[in-house]
């Protein structure tokens, strides 16, 4: 077929690829030489499905260049088409000199393309439905531009370490006996493929109806009562899950209909854009008329799912109600799941094989049927251990790192040094034997592996353990002069005594304070129901805020440049003043470390006024500069636009102001190669204030920025339910205040969540670091006000602590003492007295 023929009828042609196979000869005249291209079915050049390995066009664009994307493809250079988002097709070069990554230059005469289908006589057949053929060189290249596996998940880390996920082309199937719980697997990966990866999955229910694959998953989303949810009695909190499903769950499709056979799915699946994973729920042993998928039909429909699979390139998971062997060895999966209960209560086993290689790994979960749903089991001891012994002599950070090991200690994820791997596997060792000499032996190293965070891959299973690492890098206190053991030291503080500093404001970047939960909705009786609130305000906008970005988009624009030390936090101790961190008891008896200053006898007398602002963080949500909306990318500016906001690449201003630290506090420290940090709206708006009022000598000059339509209210109503709250509960004080302020923070960091697994109603890392970026600004320009009208200030912490030299009882005017938002309480300590806080 020539070019413009093929041009004309593009769509048609494309559609007899997905439907049918079939590959087309396409050549187009040029001035020199004639083009020969296939418009070919991606199984014949399976890296053509890796996003951006090569060059893809909508259908739309590609009929319109069609003759240039021929010239590239003839050239060598496969060109992919897509209808929107999803790879339908590929052109490839026909000829075999086309230097092209699946070409074979040593091909003899009458060979087809590498890859492609040749009938008997080596000639291209249009009209047939070939055999695919595919060269060494194919599957290297398709592993290649593969890359780290993305496939669907069951969101259980130790079985997923084990299984390595759900492959694309396999067909994995879930053996379990009734009542052990295999359909609460397959749930699982498709709540975790289509709620959390946001992905198109098919749920072929051949035993539940969609009443109840809809119940289980609210059951597991909210941990309600599968047994209550059943009867149709929701709590205020389940009904508002189900509603966010509704929305949510247009990726989740469910078909549940009579007579449903392996041949329905195979004809329905096709047919889904993006389709990422099918689930059939389920194959049943026992032989039943009204059930196509059971007895002795189930061999022949095992094989129409693993050509299913093939065909699409997707994962198709199938669960089957009996752990038979004989039955099992019929229906020839590829990956083999068996589910078995143990004799300790509580734990199922679940044995991974695969069909060549016999079994290859298991993992252990928590069954928690009640909530239509598995939990991972804990690191365990090994056989002949007795388990309560074992948790007495073995520590929580302990047994963190061990299961954080896993993934990395099994291969099912690479990337870590071979030294550290073998570290991590000896420590798993030792403490599922209870062998706590070699514990102590490895601490040192541990502490060592801990110092070197840089080593981690930086996805969710590299995270969490470089999180689970952390405590093994806890330094001794600065004037302590005797030196504890490297084993000792290595320990976590909690296991070894040392001194502790989980009291501080101070996090690295991959902690966000936030437990499995805290996305919950605070129920109706909760003193202050923070979440709901924030929740609330955000949703009565008129500008339709986007809460949550979409996890695929998250990897690129601006989401990347976006970090932890844009809050321009200053921590700033005078330069003349020393500080030393000293060890402290409390009356509880817990450990924790305190600043003490040393000030100099130039300063006069004095002592030290403690400055402690209140609500700074909910304080600063009465005006927070912030695009409610996507941010895009608007390049360098001129100048400033108080229309907008967003965040900003500009230059570290010069700052010598005698006695106050640089108004973009800890950024600074941090500069990209060309001396630039990225920064939010507060900061700029601070910068150009400070620009105006002659305290900076040039202006700001921005060299790139994402911005979007500005607005300050967004938050106003939560900060305003948080100021009426806290004034009718600061005077109550005790359980209920605390409980207020621990509402307000999570809620607030559940603005940016930093695990995959923490299911927040937002996603936004630009609203929580311009908030918290707003506290910070509203926190150092106080202290400048109070330095300008002649106070000595010793040091600005955080965002609500400062310390200034004052006589006794007198605190800078500058601030308001009270216990409100924007307030402040003062303290008064005498030189050479350590700092107390929070309780002491």
């Amino acid at each position: 077929m020539n070019a413009s023929d093929a041009r004309r009828d593009l769509y048609a042609l494309v559609k007899r690829v997905e439907d049918d196979g079939v590959t087309t000869l396409i050549h187009r005249m040029g001035s020199k030489r004639e083009d020969r291209v296939l418009l070919a079915p991606l199984d014949r050049f399976p890296a053509a499905r890796k996003a951006d390995a090569f060059p893809s066009w909508a259908l739309s664009a590609a009929q319109k260049d069609f003759g240039t994307l021929v010239s590239q493809a003839a050239s060598g250079q496969p060109q992919v088409l897509r209808r929107n988002t999803t790879p339908v097709a590929v052109l490839l070069p026909a000829d075999t000199h086309a230097s092209t990554p699946s070409s074979d230059p040593a091909a003899p005469s009458g060979v087809g393309p590498a890859g492609g289908a040749v009938n008997s006589q080596g000639q291209q057949d249009q009209e047939s439905v070939p055999r695919r053929l595919a060269t060494l060189g194919d599957a290297i290249g398709s592993v290649l531009t593969s890359g780290p596996a993305s496939g669907p998940t069951f969101g259980l880390p130790g079985l997923d370490a084990a299984t390595g996920g759900l492959q694309p082309g396999r067909l994995t199937l879930v053996a379990a006996a009734p009542n052990v719980g295999g359909s609460l697997l397959g749930l699982a990966a498709a709540r975790t493929t289509a709620l959390v990866d946001h992905r198109t999955v098919l749920y072929a229910a051949s035993g539940p109806n969609r009443d109840d694959v809809f119940r289980r998953i609210l059951s597991a989303e909210t941990g309600g009562d599968y047994p209550r949810l059943k009867q149709g009695r929701l709590t205020d909190y389940e009904q508002d899950v189900a509603r966010q499903l509704m929305q949510a769950g247009d990726v989740l499709l469910i078909d549940d209909g009579s007579n449903l056979t392996a041949e329905d799915i195979a004809e329905t699946a096709p047919h889904m854009e993006g389709l990422a994973l099918v689930v059939v729920d389920r194959l049943q042993a026992a032989h039943s008329a009204r059930l196509p998928l059971s007895g002795n039909r189930l061999p022949d429909a095992s094989q129409i799912l693993s050509g299913l699979a093939r065909a699409l390139h997707v994962p198709v998971l199938a669960v089957v109600d009996s752990d038979d062997p004989t039955l099992l060895g019929l229906l020839d999966a590829d990956v083999l799941l068996t589910l078995t209960a143990t004799t300790g209560p509580g734990r199922v086993q679940v044995t991974v094989a695969e069909r060549d290689f016999g079994v290859i790994g298991s993992a252990y979960l928590r069954p928690d049927l009640l909530h239509a749903r598995f939990g991972d089991a804990e690191a365990v001891p090994a056989a002949g251990i007795d388990p309560e012994e074992w948790r007495l002599h073995t520590t929580p950070e302990e047994r963190e790192l061990a299961d954080a090991a896993l993934p990395y200690t099994s291969g099912a994820q690479k990337g870590l040094p071979s030294a550290l791997t073998h570290l991590l596997a000896a420590l798993r060792t030792a403490l599922a034997h209870g062998e706590q000499e070699a514990i102590d032996e490895l601490a040192a190293s541990l502490a060592q592996a801990a110092a070197a965070p840089s080593q981690m891959p930086d996805t969710a299973e590299g995270r969490r353990l470089a999180a689970a690492l952390h405590p093994y890098n806890a330094p001794a206190a600065a004037g302590v002069t005797a030196q504890p053991s490297a084993p000792e030291s290595a320990r976590p503080a909690a296991a070894s005594g040392a001194v502790s500093d989980a009291d501080e404001e101070v996090r690295w970047d991959d902690d966000d304070g936030l437990v499995p939960g805290d996305e919950e909705d605070e129920p109706e009786t909760a003193v202050f129901p923070a979440l709901r609130i924030l929740k609330d305000s955000v949703t009565r906008s008129k500008m339709h805020p986007v809460p949550v970005i979409r996890l695929e988009d998250r990897e690129d624009g601006p989401w990347p440049l976006i970090s932890e030390d844009m809050d321009g936090e200053p921590r700033w101790v005078h330069p003349d003043v020393t500080s030393t961190r000293i060890n402290h008891t409390r009356e509880n008896g817990k450990r924790v470390r305190r600043d003490q200053f040393d000030v100099p006898a130039s300063f006069g007398d004095g002592v030290l006024c403690l400055i402690d602002r209140n609500g700074s963080f909910p304080s600063a949500c009465s005006a927070v500069p912030l695009a409610p909306n996507k941010l895009l990318h608007t390049g360098p500016l001129d100048a400033f636009d108080k229309t907008k906001a967003g965040i900003y690449q500009i230059d570290i201003p010069e700052w010598d102001y005698p006695g106050m630290p640089h108004p973009l506090g800890r950024l600074t420290d941090r500069p990209d190669d060309q001396g630039r940090v990225w920064v939010t709206t507060p900061h700029i708006k601070q910068l150009e204030r400070l620009y105006r009022d002659g305290h900076l000598t040039t202006p700001v000059t921005i060299h790139d920025s994402w911005t979007g339509k500005a607005n300050e209210s967004l938050f106003k109503p939560f900060y305003a339910a948080a100021r009426e709250a806290r004034t009718q509960l600061v005077q109550a004080g005790g359980e209920p205040y605390k409980n207020y302020k621990t509402r307000l923070s999570i809620a607030l960091r559940l603005l940016w969540p930093k695990r995959p697994s923490q299911r927040s109603p937002f996603w936004r890392p630009d609203w929580r670091m311009s908030m918290v970026a707003e506290a910070s600004v509203r926190h150092w320009l106080n202290a400048f006000k109070a330095v300008q009208e002649g106070h000595t200030l010793i040091a600005l912490r955080n965002v609500d602590a400062a310390i200034f030299w004052t006589p006794p009882g007198t605190p800078p005017a500058t601030y308001r003492i009270g216990t409100g938002f924007g307030e402040v309480k003062a303290k008064f300590i005498p030189r050479g007295e350590f700092i107390p806080e929070g309780d002491d």
